[in-house]
Protein backbone atom coordinates (compact mmCIF):
# COMPACT_ATOMS: atom_id res chain seq x y z
CA UNK A 1 0.00 0.00 0.00
CA UNK A 2 2.98 2.59 1.08
CA UNK A 3 4.59 1.38 -2.35
CA UNK A 4 1.81 2.01 -4.57
CA UNK A 5 1.09 5.64 -2.27
CA UNK A 6 4.62 6.96 -3.06
CA UNK A 7 4.47 5.68 -6.75
CA UNK A 8 1.07 8.08 -7.32
CA UNK A 9 2.20 10.80 -4.82
CA UNK A 10 5.80 10.66 -3.94
CA UNK A 11 7.05 13.21 -7.08
CA UNK A 12 5.54 16.21 -5.26
CA UNK A 13 7.77 18.08 -3.27
CA UNK A 14 6.97 18.02 0.67
CA UNK A 15 8.66 20.52 2.46
CA UNK A 16 10.41 19.85 5.81
CA UNK A 17 8.97 22.01 9.08
CA UNK A 18 5.71 21.94 7.52
CA UNK A 19 2.17 20.73 9.14
CA UNK A 20 0.05 18.43 7.06
CA UNK A 21 -3.33 18.56 8.04
CA UNK A 22 -4.53 15.28 6.72
CA UNK A 23 -7.85 13.97 6.27
CA UNK A 24 -8.67 10.56 7.52
CA UNK A 25 -11.63 7.92 6.91
CA UNK A 26 -14.85 8.76 7.76
CA UNK A 27 -16.36 4.79 7.70
CA UNK A 28 -14.40 3.13 5.17
CA UNK A 29 -10.57 2.67 5.10
CA UNK A 30 -10.64 3.23 1.23
CA UNK A 31 -11.66 6.76 1.80
CA UNK A 32 -8.04 7.41 2.72
CA UNK A 33 -5.85 8.65 -0.38
CA UNK A 34 -2.73 7.78 -1.89
CA UNK A 35 -1.69 10.57 -1.00
CA UNK A 36 -2.73 10.68 2.64
CA UNK A 37 -0.92 7.39 2.91
CA UNK A 38 2.32 8.90 1.41
CA UNK A 39 2.16 11.97 3.71
CA UNK A 40 1.70 9.88 7.24
CA UNK A 41 4.72 7.48 5.84
CA UNK A 42 7.03 10.19 5.46
CA UNK A 43 6.04 12.81 8.28
CA UNK A 44 8.72 12.48 11.25
CA UNK A 45 5.76 13.27 14.04
CA UNK A 46 1.70 12.60 13.81
CA UNK A 47 -0.26 14.73 15.92
CA UNK A 48 -3.89 13.04 16.93
CA UNK A 49 -6.98 13.68 18.26
CA UNK A 50 -6.95 10.16 20.11
CA UNK A 51 -3.62 8.31 19.45
CA UNK A 52 -5.54 5.31 20.81
CA UNK A 53 -7.87 5.98 17.78
CA UNK A 54 -5.24 6.52 15.02
CA UNK A 55 -2.75 4.25 16.79
CA UNK A 56 -4.84 1.22 14.52
CA UNK A 57 -4.96 3.18 11.85
CA UNK A 58 -1.17 3.57 11.26
CA UNK A 59 -0.80 -0.11 11.50
CA UNK A 60 -3.35 -0.68 9.11
CA UNK A 61 -1.37 0.91 6.79
CA UNK A 62 2.17 -0.57 7.45
CA UNK A 63 3.38 2.64 9.51
CA UNK A 64 5.21 1.88 12.64
CA UNK A 65 7.86 4.18 14.65
CA UNK A 66 6.48 7.37 14.52
CA UNK A 67 6.18 9.51 17.58
CA UNK A 68 2.52 10.37 18.15
CA UNK A 69 1.25 12.99 19.87
CA UNK A 70 -2.06 13.91 21.76
CA UNK A 71 -3.34 17.10 20.60
CA UNK A 72 -7.56 17.16 21.08
CA UNK A 73 -10.09 19.51 22.30
CA UNK A 74 -9.30 19.88 25.50
CA UNK A 75 -5.09 20.78 25.55
CA UNK A 76 -4.91 21.88 21.93
CA UNK A 77 -3.74 25.46 22.03
CA UNK A 78 -1.11 23.85 25.25
CA UNK A 79 0.06 21.18 23.06
CA UNK A 80 0.73 23.48 19.77
CA UNK A 81 4.05 24.91 21.44
CA UNK A 82 5.58 21.23 21.47
CA UNK A 83 4.34 20.76 17.47
CA UNK A 84 6.36 24.39 16.66
CA UNK A 85 9.49 23.24 18.33
CA UNK A 86 9.23 19.90 15.88
CA UNK A 87 8.91 22.26 12.88
CA UNK A 88 11.02 25.07 14.22
CA UNK A 89 13.78 21.55 13.50
CA UNK A 90 12.79 21.21 10.19
CA UNK A 91 10.44 17.99 11.17
CA UNK A 92 7.12 16.93 8.97
CA UNK A 93 4.55 16.96 10.98
CA UNK A 94 0.80 15.53 10.44
CA UNK A 95 -2.38 16.35 12.12
CA UNK A 96 -5.15 14.22 11.67
CA UNK A 97 -8.54 14.12 13.64
CA UNK A 98 -10.30 10.59 14.32
CA UNK A 99 -12.17 11.04 11.35
CA UNK A 100 -13.13 12.98 7.99
CA UNK A 101 -11.08 16.62 7.72
CA UNK A 102 -9.67 17.89 10.71
CA UNK A 103 -10.33 21.82 11.79
CA UNK A 104 -13.79 21.31 10.47
CA UNK A 105 -16.41 20.35 13.53
CA UNK A 106 -13.19 18.79 15.04
CA UNK A 107 -9.65 20.26 16.19
CA UNK A 108 -7.02 21.33 14.38
CA UNK A 109 -8.03 24.94 13.99
CA UNK A 110 -6.05 26.27 16.62
CA UNK A 111 -2.67 24.20 15.87
CA UNK A 112 -3.18 25.56 12.11
CA UNK A 113 -3.69 29.23 13.32
CA UNK A 114 -0.81 28.80 15.94
CA UNK A 115 1.39 27.17 13.25
CA UNK A 116 0.59 30.28 10.64
CA UNK A 117 1.23 32.44 12.79
CA UNK A 118 4.56 31.48 13.67
CA UNK A 119 5.81 31.57 10.05
CA UNK A 120 5.27 27.76 9.06
CA UNK A 121 3.68 26.60 6.20
CA UNK A 122 0.53 24.26 6.76
CA UNK A 123 -0.25 21.57 4.22
CA UNK A 124 -4.29 20.59 3.43
CA UNK A 125 -4.01 17.11 2.14
CA UNK A 126 -7.84 16.77 1.05
CA UNK A 127 -9.88 13.56 1.65
CA UNK A 128 -13.10 12.57 3.07
CA UNK A 129 -15.81 15.40 4.27
CA UNK A 130 -19.14 14.05 5.96
CA UNK A 131 -20.52 17.42 5.14
CA UNK A 132 -19.70 17.64 1.32
CA UNK A 133 -20.53 14.11 1.34
CA UNK A 134 -23.64 14.67 2.12
CA UNK A 135 -24.33 17.60 -0.08
CA UNK A 136 -22.81 15.54 -3.18
CA UNK A 137 -26.12 12.97 -2.45
CA UNK A 138 -29.07 15.58 -1.02
CA UNK A 139 -30.25 16.24 -4.52
CA UNK A 140 -30.97 19.71 -3.41
CA UNK A 141 -31.68 20.86 -6.83
CA UNK A 142 -31.48 25.03 -5.42
CA UNK A 143 -27.61 26.54 -6.87
CA UNK A 144 -25.88 28.42 -4.35
CA UNK A 145 -24.47 28.76 -0.87
CA UNK A 146 -24.55 26.88 1.50
CA UNK A 147 -24.05 27.53 5.56
CA UNK A 148 -22.12 24.48 7.60
CA UNK A 149 -23.63 24.58 11.10
CA UNK A 150 -22.04 21.31 12.38
CA UNK A 151 -23.33 20.40 16.03
CA UNK A 152 -26.20 22.04 17.87
CA UNK A 153 -26.48 22.88 21.57
CA UNK A 154 -27.25 19.95 23.25
CA UNK A 155 -29.45 22.15 25.32
CA UNK A 156 -33.40 22.12 24.36
CA UNK A 157 -33.77 26.17 24.45
CA UNK A 158 -30.31 26.68 22.66
CA UNK A 159 -31.23 24.23 20.14
CA UNK A 160 -34.82 25.57 19.90
CA UNK A 161 -33.79 29.06 19.28
CA UNK A 162 -30.75 27.83 16.97
CA UNK A 163 -33.29 25.73 14.93
CA UNK A 164 -35.07 29.08 14.24
CA UNK A 165 -32.58 30.64 13.04
CA UNK A 166 -31.85 28.34 9.88
CA UNK A 167 -35.25 27.95 9.08
CA UNK A 168 -35.48 31.73 8.22
CA UNK A 169 -32.07 31.01 6.38
CA UNK A 170 -32.71 30.58 2.52
CA UNK A 171 -29.56 28.97 2.48
CA UNK A 172 -28.91 24.99 2.35
CA UNK A 173 -27.80 24.31 5.82
CA UNK A 174 -25.58 21.34 6.93
CA UNK A 175 -25.87 19.43 10.61
CA UNK A 176 -24.13 17.11 12.29
CA UNK A 177 -25.68 15.17 15.06
CA UNK A 178 -24.86 11.62 17.44
CA UNK A 179 -27.65 8.88 17.67
CA UNK A 180 -28.67 9.74 21.31
CA UNK A 181 -29.67 13.67 20.53
CA UNK A 182 -31.04 12.71 16.71
CA UNK A 183 -34.72 12.30 18.30
CA UNK A 184 -34.42 15.75 19.89
CA UNK A 185 -32.88 17.66 16.63
CA UNK A 186 -35.70 15.59 14.65
CA UNK A 187 -38.07 17.18 16.58
CA UNK A 188 -36.79 20.46 16.49
CA UNK A 189 -36.50 20.30 12.56
CA UNK A 190 -40.19 19.05 12.46
CA UNK A 191 -41.31 22.09 14.25
CA UNK A 192 -39.10 24.75 12.75
CA UNK A 193 -38.89 23.83 9.36
CA UNK A 194 -42.19 21.76 8.46
CA UNK A 195 -42.22 20.80 4.67
CA UNK A 196 -38.46 22.16 4.32
CA UNK A 197 -36.95 18.86 2.33
CA UNK A 198 -34.14 17.11 4.85
CA UNK A 199 -31.60 14.87 3.77
CA UNK A 200 -30.60 12.53 6.69
CA UNK A 201 -27.19 10.76 6.18
CA UNK A 202 -26.86 7.90 8.27
CA UNK A 203 -23.54 5.99 8.59
CA UNK A 204 -21.56 7.47 5.64
CA UNK A 205 -19.37 5.18 3.88
CA UNK A 206 -19.86 2.35 6.61
CA UNK A 207 -21.41 -0.99 6.02
CA UNK A 208 -25.15 0.43 6.89
CA UNK A 209 -25.06 3.64 5.59
CA UNK A 210 -28.34 5.78 4.65
CA UNK A 211 -29.92 8.13 2.77
CA UNK A 212 -33.34 8.95 2.96
CA UNK A 213 -34.55 12.82 2.08
CA UNK A 214 -38.28 14.22 3.32
CA UNK A 215 -40.28 16.96 4.52
CA UNK A 216 -38.57 17.93 7.87
CA UNK A 217 -42.61 17.56 9.40
CA UNK A 218 -41.72 13.86 8.88
CA UNK A 219 -38.46 13.47 10.57
CA UNK A 220 -39.57 12.20 14.02
CA UNK A 221 -42.23 9.67 12.80
CA UNK A 222 -39.40 8.46 9.95
CA UNK A 223 -36.89 7.54 12.70
CA UNK A 224 -39.74 6.29 15.30
CA UNK A 225 -40.65 3.51 11.81
CA UNK A 226 -37.74 1.89 12.51
CA UNK A 227 -35.18 1.75 15.76
CA UNK A 228 -32.12 0.56 13.46
CA UNK A 229 -32.91 4.67 12.40
CA UNK A 230 -31.43 6.49 15.29
CA UNK A 231 -28.15 4.21 15.21
CA UNK A 232 -25.04 5.61 13.58
CA UNK A 233 -23.20 9.06 13.27
CA UNK A 234 -25.05 11.44 11.28
CA UNK A 235 -24.99 14.08 8.70
CA UNK A 236 -28.33 16.24 7.84
CA UNK A 237 -28.90 18.50 4.78
CA UNK A 238 -31.81 21.30 5.76
CA UNK A 239 -32.71 22.08 1.63
CA UNK A 240 -32.10 25.85 0.30
CA UNK A 241 -35.44 27.53 0.76
CA UNK A 242 -37.37 28.96 -2.62
CA UNK A 243 -39.57 31.80 -1.90
CA UNK A 244 -42.73 31.17 -3.60
CA UNK A 245 -42.83 33.84 -6.94
CA UNK A 246 -45.96 35.32 -7.63
CA UNK A 247 -45.29 34.58 -10.97
CA UNK A 248 -44.60 31.67 -12.23
CA UNK A 249 -42.60 32.73 -15.55
CA UNK A 250 -39.89 34.92 -13.74
CA UNK A 251 -36.72 33.90 -14.23
CA UNK A 252 -35.94 32.46 -10.89
CA UNK A 253 -38.92 30.00 -11.43
CA UNK A 254 -37.98 29.07 -14.75
CA UNK A 255 -34.34 28.04 -13.63
CA UNK A 256 -35.49 26.12 -10.55
CA UNK A 257 -37.86 24.47 -13.13
CA UNK A 258 -35.25 23.70 -15.70
CA UNK A 259 -33.22 22.64 -13.01
CA UNK A 260 -35.20 19.84 -12.22
CA UNK A 261 -36.26 19.15 -15.45
CA UNK A 262 -33.09 18.17 -16.74
CA UNK A 263 -32.46 15.12 -14.36
CA UNK A 264 -35.93 14.00 -13.29
CA UNK A 265 -39.36 12.97 -15.30
CA UNK A 266 -42.36 16.09 -15.51
CA UNK A 267 -44.23 14.94 -12.59
CA UNK A 268 -41.23 13.75 -10.57
CA UNK A 269 -39.79 17.61 -11.27
CA UNK A 270 -43.07 19.08 -10.52
CA UNK A 271 -43.77 17.25 -7.01
CA UNK A 272 -40.10 18.13 -5.73
CA UNK A 273 -40.34 21.45 -7.09
CA UNK A 274 -43.86 21.66 -5.09
CA UNK A 275 -41.79 20.74 -1.84
CA UNK A 276 -39.14 23.28 -2.89
CA UNK A 277 -41.32 26.10 -3.52
CA UNK A 278 -44.61 25.71 -1.47
CA UNK A 279 -46.17 26.92 -4.91
CA UNK A 280 -49.50 25.32 -6.06
CA UNK A 281 -48.48 21.59 -7.95
CA UNK A 282 -51.17 22.52 -11.05
CA UNK A 283 -49.90 25.74 -11.52
CA UNK A 284 -46.13 24.61 -11.69
CA UNK A 285 -47.07 21.36 -14.05
CA UNK A 286 -48.64 23.84 -16.37
CA UNK A 287 -45.55 26.06 -16.57
CA UNK A 288 -43.01 22.76 -16.28
CA UNK A 289 -45.08 21.75 -19.06
CA UNK A 290 -44.58 24.60 -20.89
CA UNK A 291 -40.94 25.11 -20.39
CA UNK A 292 -40.65 21.43 -21.71
CA UNK A 293 -42.42 21.82 -25.12
CA UNK A 294 -40.62 25.15 -25.62
CA UNK A 295 -36.86 22.79 -24.68
CA UNK A 296 -38.26 19.71 -27.39
CA UNK A 297 -39.28 22.25 -30.21
CA UNK A 298 -35.94 24.58 -29.99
Amino acid sequence: MQQAAASAAGAQNYPAGALYVVATPIGNLADLTLRAIHVLGLVDAIACEDTRHSAPLLRQLGIEGKALLAVHEHNEREAAPGVLARLARGERVAYVSDAGTPAISDPGAALVAAAQAAGYRCVPIPGASSAVAALSVAGDAVVGPFTFVGFLSSRAGERTRAVQQLAASPQTQVLFEAPHRIEALAAALAEGCGTRPVTVCRELTKQFEGVSTMPAAELPAWLAADAHRSRGEFVLVVHALVAVAEDSDTPAFDSTLRTLLAALPLKQAVTLAAELTGAPRNALYERALALKNADESA
